[in-house]
């Protein structure tokens, strides 16, 4: 009864929480390396050299890494759900914001921000799925969640390269538009969250009552 009671549970969590992370962390790594296709057009537009470009691809890991555990300090008081709306919003806002870049400082700043609000998001998804899965279940779920970087690079490389085709659309440039429009998806999806993430397995509504206990 037990064995059964495990393998319900664990299919109806990892179905609802598993394809969720995986479309989260799939636009997330669309708008971490958006900047290779932008710097295709950009660089002539702002004269931006490869060092400048590639100083401000870098820069966005210094953010990560000085506000990746912070983060996930706060995601485990706040909740994840509050945690990573906040998140996916905040990079939402500051990717669409590198369409107005207009200079090297410009662009430092606004990469450096990038990686700082992104930080919270993929170790805070590993602390989340460690309060729902069971350690010997937990790193095949991670496989799972990981797989979305390599499928983000096969659909959103024709995705971002489309995008550039935009040149002179309202005034802005091809580089502009796929930072603004593939900011939207972060946008939305973080208010998603808000209301469709559960902090932890006593909330889930969605469980049956031996499930929930089960879990708990």
């Amino acid at each position: 009864m037990d064995l059964e009671l495990e393998k319900r549970t664990l299919r109806r969590v990892s179905w609802r929480i598993v394809p969720f992370i995986m479309l989260l962390y799939f636009i997330a790594y669309i708008d971490r390396v958006n900047i290779g296709f932008a710097a295709l057009t950009m660089k002539e537009d702002l004269s931006f050299t490869a060092s400048i470009l590639g100083l401000g691809a870098g820069i966005f890991f210094w953010g990560y890494f000085l506000f990746e555990v912070p983060s996930n300090i706060v995601l485990h008081k706040v909740g994840a759900r509050i945690w990573i709306a906040r998140v996916m919003v905040t990079w939402g806002l500051i990717s669409a914001g590198m369409a107005w870049v207009n200079s090297p400082t410009s662009f430092y700043v606004m990469r450096f921000l990038l990686g700082a609000a992104e930080a919270g998001f993929f170790p805070g998804i590993i602390l989340y799925l460690s309060y729902w899965f069971p350690a010997r279940h937990r790193a095949g779920v991670t496989a799972f969640f990981m797989a979305a970087a390599p499928i983000s690079t096969a659909l959103g490389s024709p995705l971002s390269a489309a995008l550039l085709e935009m040149n002179g659309v309202l005034g802005f440039k091809g580089w502009q538009w796929m930072f603004i429009i593939e900011a939207v998806p972060a946008l939305l999806l973080g208010v998603v969250v808000f209301f469709f993430m559960t902090d932890r397995p006593e909330q889930a509504k969605w469980l049956k009552d031996d499930e929930r206990r089960w879990l708990v």
